[in-house]
């Protein structure tokens, strides 16, 4: 009988282990806002890493984190180091390339909890009177976060950030 149930377990881990080997090499999440502002008054808000920083979630997540900027203030080549607590981690965001006012695309560099290099991109486009504005990253997904992912709802997770962050833009940026 012991045999049988140690049997039965370990053909179910390899399952497990098997079918998070199946999951995608790559992950993406991604959230829009319309934002009733013109785009040239939000994309500061986005390409500047201290505005960045005034409607960032994670930046709310721990009112202790430590950070420095080096680098320009804003656009390509800025950047912001950052250690907290475990909700936020260890690591840095630059600003890799612009287009203003339609575009920021940033590298994320996580070394803590889990190391990770993912690329974010903001995407601003007008609707009518108001900016349609998209947040976006994607990256690697190695085997350890593919066996995470089976268990965890990463988009959900992380796209509740994003669904926060934009909140967070919107209202600074719609703000006279």
């Amino acid at each position: 009988m012991l045999k049988t149930i140690g049997l039965v377990v370990v053909a179910a881990l390899a399952a497990l282990l098997l079918f998070a080997a199946t999951r995608p090499d790559t992950f993406e999440v991604q959230r829009s806002a319309s934002i009733a502002a013109p785009a040239d008054k939000i994309y500061p808000l986005i390409n500047d890493m201290r505005q960045f920083n005034t409607w960032n979630p994670y930046n709310q997540k721990d009112p202790n984190m430590q950070g420095t900027y080096r680098g320009p203030g804003a656009g390509p080549g800025a950047v912001f180091e950052f250690q907290g607590n475990k909700d936020v981690g260890k690591g840095s965001i630059s600003i890799v390339d612009t287009a203003a006012p339609a575009k920021v695309t940033m590298k994320l560099d996580m070394l803590e909890p889990f190391e990770g290099h993912n690329m974010v991109e903001f995407r601003l486009a007008p609707k009518g009177d108001a900016t349609e504005v998209t947040w976006a990253m994607r990256g690697p997904s190695p085997y350890v976060a593919k066996l995470a992912g089976i268990f965890f709802n990463m988009d959900k997770m992380i796209g509740r950030d994003f669904e926060t962050g934009l909140q967070n833009l919107k209202t600074r940026a719609e703000r006279s």
